[in-house]
């Protein structure tokens, strides 16, 4: 039997009528935004399932757009979020896919890009109460939720990487919760995920990135 604790039950703090429809599609644009390395000047969103039946009446696109501008579920910018988008000259597109799976009910495909072309794809669930997972970056199938202290190192799938990162992590004292490869395809791109439940120094990311085969690496604090 799975532990539910009471802040399950009451949700998160929010701006907006659903903890699902609404504080989590913010905190899936929010993560797909700390994920974009670039600021980004345009976002399509493609919603799958309930997102898409139900996203202007329960406030998901506002959600939505509001994560990609940083807001937190909780953030009151929320409400005037394609306002503040506008103003800013951000472009952002909604699409409805009714036809396609996006393996959960509450899904949203993110479409990230930057001034000089650079792209980020992300998909992510809301999986209820506020809380969401991450299941795809780009074309390579992931999974996290954020709810730990986070590090995504994006690599080259070659011998001594992994070896690498656990040198990187003793020598830090990082306690690892979990620890997943994830990839494109033997020798191809991949995504180490990282999770602790300590918060891991910042000052870790710039000893993992002096390996050769590192391509990018990301912090996610709590």
């Amino acid at each position: 039997m799975n532990f539910i604790s009471i802040f399950d039950v009451i949700g998160p703090e929010m701006i907006g009528p659903s903890s699902s429809h609404t504080a989590g599609a913010a905190e899936i644009a929010r993560m797909a935004r700390k994920l974009f390395s670039s600021q980004p000047v345009s976002v399509i969103f493609t919603l799958y399932g309930s997102f898409a039946k139900t996203y202007r009446g329960h406030g998901t696109d506002k959600a939505l757009l509001g994560g990609i501008q940083g807001f937190a579920p909780d953030d009151v910018r929320i409400r005037q979020a394609f306002e503040i988008a506008d103003k800013s000259g951000l472009k952002y597109e909604f699409k409805i896919d009714d036809e396609g799976d996006g393996g959960h009910p509450n899904t949203a495909d993110i479409l990230l890009t930057d001034k000089d072309g650079k792209t980020l794809f992300i998909r992510g669930w809301s999986i209820g109460g506020g809380k969401i997972k991450i299941v795809k970056i780009n074309n390579i199938k992931v999974e996290f939720t954020g709810e730990y202290s986070t590090i995504i190192v994006k690599q080259d799938d070659k011998p001594g990487v992994i070896a690498h990162l656990s040198t990187c992590l003793a020598n830090h004292n990082v306690n690892i919760a979990f620890m997943r490869l994830f990839r494109e395809a033997k020798g191809l791109t991949a995504y180490t995920i990282i999770e602790s439940d300590e918060q891991i120094p910042r000052e870790i990311l710039e000893e993992i990135k002096s390996h050769e085969y590192i391509k990018n690496t990301t912090l996610i604090q709590v």
